[in-house]
């Protein structure tokens, strides 16, 4: 209540405020002196003030105290016409009830104290007295309590009702707003923030679907894209310029590919989903399809860029495969489209993904192998175009895999080279060879030398002199009698750093030979300034010696043949031939004037006793490994 409602309720009317004796006869309500007197009798005020300090504290009114007096002094009035009229009728009582709690006068102490007040001070206040007043007074306060009583019933239930149909009303928007704000979180955990597109979890639902269901005659195709260069314009713009970059090729998918389900799945990934293909044709048009869109140049905060995009293929039947087999095909065939240059599509070949599978198995386990023995050496001898004697062997590694059998070097050098375990395994050949080469000197003093072949890592590695020395400290090889092979495409770097640790051996007395030539880079300027003793001629070249009766290619093939040779000895170098496996071919490069030769004719690669059971013997009265030659 305003001023004065927050106090403690007003006292009970004092007994000293009760009406006196009754009044003489003749002075009631009907007649008498106050038959006359009017609703703004002095003691109405009086009254009113009365009833405001009552009912004051017993519940809340929103009227200040001088607002409520006037209120209830309006009541007052109305109380007294009742009282006075004629002919009497109670029922004015029941509107001043209902006034009472309209007037938010609603507590049954409220009640109570009304009810008191007028009944101890309403008539002595108005100045009637009388027992018609009294009788008429009564029933006048029966109907006020019954006013009272039902409005305040109804506005109970119509609160209840108010309520229940507010928590009705909250509940339904509470509802409403639980639903709106899970198909938000579902949506945010759905798609990606930046693009909008669908992002892994809703692209590997909506691929689980597909094996979830009827997989009879059912196909699908998965296209995997990954921009080319994409991080070159991150590093270069900042990734603001990245993220719109990447926001508009997620556009340019939807509207190209639009048809199918088009998903971000994270960096500048995307992929697609072809359900319920027919063919391999099918993926293969949606590739080409979002691979145009994307290439088109994009304006990106003033900087035009243009991007490509790769992108691996995969489609099969849905029988026989799982999602998880797919998203890997189509991951794998991904890199084979980088590798095969950027800017195009790759599809899935099994044959070949077998294939990547067992190199991968290989290099695993190439680690164990070295270390539990399984690698070893063949030898393939070097032999004098002139005399036949074996002038030098080079060391062949083999791998003894226990599951596969004999690997040959190119079933897993490659493997080697890239990961690196290629400086471990030829640190490896090269102490095994040079063992091996010692034991034969001491078992005669003219065994061949030894010629093993350095990987481009090996020769680019800065503790290759070092080691090189070492190990011929080591077994007590004479520098002469090992020939290190390396290819042109391993000096040819910007660093001068191989070709200063080449000079170091060279100076040393070790043999270089320059292995494969004509197959790389035959730069013949720089060749004249490499610190190199042998070159090695690829069997390309001699492979067209084959035929006996000169043709054209054959004429050609030895006239490149006898200029390499010619070059080399200007440059002051020794010339194997690679790959001789007929007489004639040996007939022709002696013709020519190569020095030694290399090739089935004079022996296939072998075991060391091999080698060791042919020292002083000429080439001709053993043939190790291979069929006799005359």
């Amino acid at each position: 209540m305003g001023d004065g409602q927050s106090g403690s309720p007003e006292p009970r009317p004092d007994p000293a405020d009760r009406p006196g004796p009754p009044d003489r006869p003749g002075t009631g309500p009907a007649g008498g002196a106050d038959a006359g007197r009017s609703a703004t009798h002095p003691g109405r005020t009086a009254f009113a003030a009365a009833w405001a300090r009552a009912v004051t504290g017993t519940c809340y009114v929103p009227m200040t105290q001088t607002e409520l007096e006037a209120y209830l002094g309006g009541l007052t009035d109305r109380l007294a016409e009742a009282l006075r009229a004629e002919p009497f009728h109670p029922r004015a009582g029941y509107q001043i009830g209902v006034d009472l709690i309209d007037a938010h006068i609603a507590a049954p102490e409220g009640l109570g104290r009304t009810v008191e007040v007028i009944d101890l001070r309403l008539l002595r206040d108005l100045g009637m007295s009388g027992a018609d007043a009294r009788d008429r007074l009564s029933r006048l306060l029966g109907t006020v309590a019954t006013g009272y009583t039902r409005a305040l019933r109804d506005r109970t239930l119509d609160e209840q009702e108010s309520i229940r149909r507010a928590a009705m009303v909250a509940r339904q928007q509470a509802e409403t707003a639980l639903r709106e704000s899970e198909a938000r979180f579902r949506h945010q955990a759905t798609h990606d923030p930046l693009t909008g597109l669908p992002n892994r979890t809703l692209f590997t639902q909506s691929l689980d679907a597909v094996f979830a269901g009827p997989h009879r005659d059912r196909r699908l195709g998965v296209c995997f894209v990954d921009l080319d260069g994409f991080k070159m314009i991150n590093d270069a713009l900042g990734h603001q310029i990245g993220d719109r970059l990447l926001v508009s090729v997620a556009d340019r998918l939807h509207r190209a590919v639009g048809g199918h389900l088009v998903a971000r799945l994270g960096g500048d990934e995307f992929v697609i989903l072809v359900e319920d293909s027919t063919c391999t044709e099918d993926v293969v048009r949606v590739a080409d399809a979002a691979l145009r869109a994307i290439a088109g140049p994009a304006i990106v905060e003033g900087h035009e860029l243009t991007v490509s995009a790769s992108a691996g293929i995969v489609e099969r039947p849905v029988a026989g495969t799982t999602a998880g087999d797919v998203m890997r095909a189509a991951d794998v065939t991904l890199h084979w489209a980088k590798d095969a240059g950027k800017g195009r599509w790759s599809l899935f070949d099994p044959v070949r993904n077998e294939e990547e599978i067992t190199r991968y198995a290989l290099s695993a386990a190439m680690p164990a192998a070295i270390d539990h023995g399984q690698f070893y050496l063949d030898y393939q001898p070097l032999v004098s175009l002139s005399d036949e004697r074996i002038l030098g062997v080079e060391a062949l590694v083999r791998w003894r895999h226990p599951e596969t059998g004999i690997l040959r070097p190119d079933k897993f050098i490659g493997l080697a080279e890239e990961t690196g375990l290629i400086v471990r395994l030829g640190g490896w050949a090269l102490a095994e060879a040079c063992r091996e080469a010692r034991r034969w000197l001491d078992l005669d003093p003219g065994a061949p030398f030894v010629s093993v072949n350095l990987a481009v890592r090996q020769v680019h590695d800065p503790g290759l002199v070092d080691e090189v020395l070492a190990l011929l400290d080591h077994t007590g090889l004479p520098p002469g009698r090992l020939q290190l092979e390396i290819t042109e495409s391993a000096l040819m770097s910007n660093s001068a750093g191989p070709v200063r640790a080449l000079r170091t051996l060279y100076d040393r007395g070790i043999r270089i030979a320059i292995d494969d030539f004509g197959t790389g880079y035959s730069n013949l300027a720089y060749l004249r300034t490499l610190p190199v003793h042998e070159l090695k001629i690829a069997g390309s070249f001699v492979e067209g010696l084959r035929r006996p009766y000169p043709d054209l290619a054959t004429a050609t093939d030895e006239r490149i043949l006898t200029t390499l040779v010619s070059l080399a000895h200007t440059l002051g170098l020794t010339v194997t031939a690679e790959g001789v496996e007929t007489a004639w071919q040996a007939e022709r490069l002696r013709a020519i004037g190569c020095d030694t030769a290399q090739g089935y004719l004079f022996g296939r690669p072998g075991p060391a006793d091999d080698i060791t059971a042919r020292l002083g013997r000429p080439v001709g009265t053993t043939v190790v490994g291979s069929r006799p030659t005359p």
